[in-house]
């Protein structure tokens, strides 16, 4: 991992590139989750109906409909990652607090994200072996959130949000490009979705799907949907690619129409994002 400079990429890229976030103190990947068999696209539950394929494809595109209210919490977690926050439109916030690596991997991190339109601030703490490499380091694990400037953040999709894209994994954009779906029980499916089509959301990179070349076309994933018939949890099976070891990223979403405003940091805990933080990310 580059400690002088992490790409615009992280949220996607570190958090959920196979194998990426936990490199250990030889830098080789860490120890990845036992990847799920692939599901077959044929099955169905025992006794349970098997609807058309279309039909089964519609009911998971309606399923992100209430994302779009964005009123809802979430997770997202992948091989020595996760993030979980909440968006709340109605009152133009949101927070996430992402964390990647852990005590044994060269470079851990924790971000503590806030966002209160027009504001945001993020808290940050850095650690493990290689953390002192990182340029003014002292400038960044303050124990405080650091304001940031909006014009500086614009697009980075480590630090800023986009109120006129509230689903921060990007689930719509994953269930457009579903190939291959069934229904394998009440409110459960599974099948392929082409991650070709999906380098836009937020929980994929490109890079990965550039290395997963065909692969990547046709990639198991299991559904879940709530008696709403709304998303509740998403598992998409990313097959090895290069060095990267196979793995699972689960994106859930809960509290549909429930979340609650996000708490502004206190002014005594406040302080002006430096350089330093800015030349991290971008």
């Amino acid at each position: 991992m580059n400690v002088r400079r992490l790409s615009a990429g992280l949220l996607a890229a570190a958090l959920f590139t196979p194998g990426l976030a936990a490199c250990n103190a030889n830098g080789t990947p860490g120890g990845s989750a036992s990847p799920t068999a692939t599901t077959s696209t044929t099955a169905t539950a025992s006794g349970s109906a098997s609807p058309a394929s279309g039909d089964a494809k519609q009911a998971l595109l309606a399923s992100t409909t209430a994302i779009r209210d964005g009123n809802f919490r979430f997770t997202m977690t992948g091989v020595g990652s996760t993030a979980e926050g909440q968006v709340h439109e109605p009152s133009q916030s949101a927070q996430m607090r992402v964390s990647i690596g852990d005590a044994s991997s060269d470079l851990s991190m924790t971000l503590d994200v806030v966002h209160y339109r027009p504001d945001s601030w993020v808290k940050v703490d850095l650690g493990g072996k290689a953390a002192s490499s990182v340029p003014g380091l002292q400038n960044l694990n303050l124990g405080k959130y650091q304001h940031l400037d909006q014009t500086r953040i614009k697009g980075n999709r480590n630090l800023g949000f986009d109120f006129d894209k509230l689903d921060p994994a990007g689930s719509e954009v994953l269930t457009q490009g579903i190939t291959e779906v069934r229904q394998t029980g009440e409110g459960a499916y599974s099948g392929t979705i082409d991650l070709s089509k999906a380098a836009e959301a937020g929980s994929m990179d490109a890079n990965v799907i550039t290395a997963l070349g065909p692969q990547g076309q046709s990639v198991p994933f299991t559904a879940k949907l709530d008696p709403q018939g709304r998303l509740s949890e998403l598992v998409i099976q990313i097959p090895a690619a290069g060095q990267a070891k196979a793995q699972d990223v689960r994106i859930t979403y809960s509290d549909y129409g429930n979340a609650t405003a996000a708490q502004k940091p206190p002014a005594a805990q406040v302080v002006e994002a430096p350089l330093e933080l800015y030349n991290l990310f971008n």
